[in-house]
């Protein structure tokens, strides 16, 4: 799997949030964070075409563009990366070192738990 640059994921990101997408669209919102002009999103987008990040729809006259990757598979494919690169394999530091680093929500961690109990359970 292509490892998508910064830009890419920005962009990514939003494909997986508002689905299939014109370049405008993706201009607009990725404007909301900083400013981009719309030829070098156009230009980002089609090069992310020629990787296979993206899919391109040519059958209308506005170019309809949709993330060729799941989110979770990207997701999965870096998190194996980085734990194998800085962590030397352990899940239990990487997982350590996120949640000292950020603020999870009551829901985040929530959902941490019963993952860990699942975990647990499924080693019984």
């Amino acid at each position: 799997m292509i490892k998508p640059t910064e830009t890419e994921l920005e962009i990514l990101n939003i494909l997986w949030q508002e689905g299939p997408s014109s370049v405008r669209i993706v201009n607009e919102k990725m404007n909301e964070q900083k400013e981009v002009g719309y030829t070098t999103t156009l230009k980002l987008m089609q090069l992310m075409a020629q990787k296979g990040l993206v899919k391109r729809d040519e059958s209308k006259r506005t170019h309809i563009y949709n993330a060729a990757i799941k989110a979770k598979d990207l997701q999965q494919t870096m998190v194996s990366k980085l734990m194998n690169a800085v962590f030397s394999g352990s899940a239990g530091q990487l997982a350590l070192s996120a949640l000292g680093n950020g603020k999870a929500s009551k829901q985040e961690l929530d959902e941490i738990k019963a993952l860990i109990e699942q975990l647990e359970n499924d080693a019984k």
